[in-house]
């Protein structure tokens, strides 16, 4: 038996990713969020609301950084997604993380987080059911710890953990269940 829920933003899982920008005066913004991802090969697409600092920033700087948070770092990136850098104007430097310049966008790199797409925005669209800004990944860093024997990215070292939107909760993704493109084969036979 399936229950209606009506229209809801219920859809699991949800990304928590960490933008990256400076505000005007040079210091670090991070901000957490959910409602976006990968749009294209080399592109991202976020949906902000437009009353967000965050969003000034991108406006005046054309750049940001996108990163995906470990477990490790989910107070400071919960913090990160509660508190308005409007309001609160030492917010990144409450977490205690660390920021470098991005060698090639003009945007903060968080040291702490395992992953970071450097990103241009290329468009930021008024649509009527909110802003969508999108982004050019010009470059991905990854840190070694998150690294497998070959060199490549292992999504399960980056601990990485997803948004529930029905009960706002945070739930780790780090176990590989299958394998894309293969686990479902045997099911292309006849």
């Amino acid at each position: 038996m399936m229950k209606d829920f009506g229209v809801e933003p219920y859809l699991y899982p949800m990304p928590t990713y960490m933008i990256g920008t400076y505000n005007e005066d040079g210091t670090v913004d991070v901000m957490m969020m959910a409602w976006g991802g990968i749009c294209a090969e080399d592109m991202v697409a976020l949906n902000l609301e437009a009353e967000h600092k965050t969003v000034a920033n991108l406006k005046a700087r054309k750049a940001f950084t996108l990163a995906v948070p470990g477990i490790d770092t989910l107070p400071q990136s919960d913090f990160l997604g509660i508190a308005s850098a409007g309001k609160v104007a030492d917010k990144f430097a409450r977490t205690g993380l660390h920021a470098v310049k991005s060698g090639r966008v003009d945007a903060p790199v968080i040291t702490e987080y395992p992953l970071t797409l450097e990103c241009e925005v290329v468009e930021m669209q008024n649509q009527p059911y909110g802003l969508r800004v999108l982004g050019r990944i010009v470059n991905v860093m990854a840190d070694e710890k998150v690294l497998d024997e070959a060199g490549k990215i292992d999504a399960g070292k980056l601990q990485a953990f997803a948004f529930d939107q029905m009960r706002n909760g945070y739930y780790a993704v780090s176990e590989k269940v299958g394998q894309a493109w293969h686990s479902g084969a045997g099911l292309m036979k006849g």
